[in-house]
């Protein structure tokens, strides 16, 4: 499956303006939410907002920005199932094949001395989780990226072939359920501590 669009949402910066910049050199148009787009573009590599896509602002303090079906359904959007492209078309939807995202980070949040449960609770991630999740599920027309360290060589990938391989986007399906599963544990877990108190 040819990557022709990336959505690039990340809490952790590591990495990702040099992989945009490869992904753009590859001819990928770039999706991306706030700060991470917001150093994209100052490193002048030509980057989509996503309320443009979505055609509304982040709301709630930034509680509310990719939950949309513009981007959802542009994820999880079954490209070789008529109805669905159908669908596509009808609502103007474009498919996002691929996604990087890490999430707000909770775990360095929590072992902050004195952080309150206000704070802690505005670091649990939502939009983060719901994309990683729908580009998981859909990985056999969508790449999903929560690893940074991954990025030179799934950037290698997409400027050599133009996609990523089938086994490659599997793992990567593999290594981000992995992820959100630990991701919610350590919510569970902190949850817990704080009923104890």
């Amino acid at each position: 499956m040819q990557i022709k669009r990336a959505l690039i949402s990340v809490s952790n910066k590591q990495g990702v303006v040099d992989f945009a910049r490869k992904l753009h050199e590859a001819g990928v148009e770039i999706v991306s939410t706030g700060g991470t787009m917001k150093a994209i573009k100052e490193a002048g590599i030509p980057v989509t907002y996503v309320s443009d896509v979505t055609g509304f602002p982040e709301i709630m303090d930034g509680r509310v920005k990719t939950l949309n079906p513009y981007i959802h359904g542009g994820i999880l959007a079954v490209r070789d199932n008529p109805e669905h492209v159908r669908e596509m078309e009808e609502h103007h939807i474009t498919g996002i094949d691929l996604v990087a995202v890490n999430l707000y980070p909770f775990k360095e949040t929590i072992a902050k001395p004195n952080v309150t449960l206000a704070e802690a609770i505005e670091n649990i991630d939502i939009g983060g989780p719901a994309m990683v999740r729908a580009a998981a599920k859909n990985f056999k027309f969508v790449t999903i990226v929560t690893n940074p360290a991954r990025y030179d060589a799934i950037a290698e990938q997409v400027t050599k072939n133009g996609c990523v391989d089938d086994r490659t986007r599997m793992e990567l399906a593999q290594e981000a359920f992995a992820h959100t599963a630990a991701y919610d544990t350590m919510i569970k877990d902190y949850l817990a501590e704080q009923l104890k108190k």
